[in-house]
């Protein structure tokens, strides 16, 4: 653990990303262990929600460590869907040299993404069946998040109609949010919410910025970043060509708020800003925890593997992510950014 030297106050932003969903779990596990944190809020979207749900129920229940137990339990539950899943890599991919985990030249890989291009799951599905929902329904207690207001919650979904984020807080949680924020259009069918259809928060917002600003007292935001925003070399193969376009798609709204964040932070630095509305405002303090040297030998093929194996491979991943941060940034915390935001997200 870190050397404590005050009490630290971190607001966190989670990403979507399918299995690698996995990563944050082991961030999150890493930062329980640091008794002086506190977590005011959680921006979640897709696996980054059901993180979010999953450390709320049992934060609610347990504290820290109920929540660290709630996360492992929830995993777990998912490694149990592998089956619907690609499991472990294939010969196929070991062929080309890719990482260990990754399925992008899998046959199954290969053989659902053509079919997902053929047909809709309105044709494939047409019960609309997802096992993700049951195993959230047996192990997420939504009453107990709902009745328990020491964090703030914030889950996003897409409007399907108007393309528009929706953020449902904390009294609007239920399952069917939680599903609406992880629900893939080629995959399953829109989530269905008061007569309006909602697909994956990460077309909208991944994760949405702006709840925290708002509703949160702390300044301070750290993005666990799943979504690799930086990839050299040019994809020439369809797939790559693919995996990079879901890349800078799911980027592209986190980007354009930390545009925002850098454009507001330098006419605060600059004190541009003189009217009674500028007194609404305030400097943030952001920081990333992410790993993508490790993530980025991850193709998108590999956010449907939910094998044991791959799911504790990231977690470890995370935690060493977590557990690196803090020591470098501790200090940083309720004091300033740890991240150049126009360098990372701008320039």
């Amino acid at each position: 653990m870190v050397t404590i030297t005050s009490p630290k106050i971190l607001n966190l932003a989670l990403q979507g990303g399918g299995s690698h969903g996995a990563y944050t779990w082991g961030v999150l596990d890493r930062l329980l262990e640091e008794d002086n944190l506190t977590i005011e809020g959680i921006s979640g979207t897709s696996a980054g929600a059901m993180n979010a749900a999953a450390l709320l129920e049992g934060h609610c229940k347990g504290g820290n460590q109920g929540a660290k137990d709630a996360l492992e339990k929830f995993w777990l539950g998912v490694a149990d869907l592998s089956t619907f899943g690609f499991g472990d890599s294939s010969s196929f991919q070991k062929m080309f040299g890719g990482f260990s985990f990754n399925v992008d030249y899998s046959p199954a890989a290969a053989l659902t993404d053509a079919w997902t291009r053929m047909f809709s799951p309105y044709q494939t599905n047409p019960f609309n069946y997802n096992p993700l929902r049951d195993l959230l329904s047996k192990m997420i207690d939504i009453d107990a998040i709902r009745a328990c207001k020491a964090i703030k919650v914030f889950i996003c979904a897409t409007n399907v109609e108007n393309g528009r984020t929706k953020i449902f807080s904390r009294d609007e949680l239920t399952v069917d949010a939680l599903m609406a924020s992880a629900c893939l259009p080629f995959t399953f069918q829109a989530v269905m919410i008061d007569g309006v259809p909602y697909w994956d928060g990460g077309y909208s917002g991944n994760p949405a910025i702006f709840p925290l600003i708002y509703g949160c007292e702390s300044p301070d935001v750290a993005i666990v970043q799943i979504n690799p925003l930086t990839r050299k070399g040019i994809p020439e193969n369809p797939t790559d060509i693919l995996n990079r376009l879901n890349e800078i798609s799911f980027n592209a709204s986190l980007i354009s708020e930390m545009r925002a964040i850098a454009f507001v932070e330098r006419l605060v630095e600059e004190d541009h800003l003189k009217s009674t509305e500028a007194a609404r405002l305030k400097k943030m303090n952001m920081h990333v925890i992410g790993a993508e040297d490790e993530l980025s030998k991850l193709g998108a093929s590999s956010k449907s593997n939910t094998s044991r194996d791959f799911l504790l491979q990231l977690k470890a991943i995370g935690r060493h992510a977590a557990d690196q941060w803090l020591t470098a940034n501790w200090q940083n915390i309720g004091e300033q950014s740890s991240v150049d935001v126009r360098q990372m997200f701008l320039d």
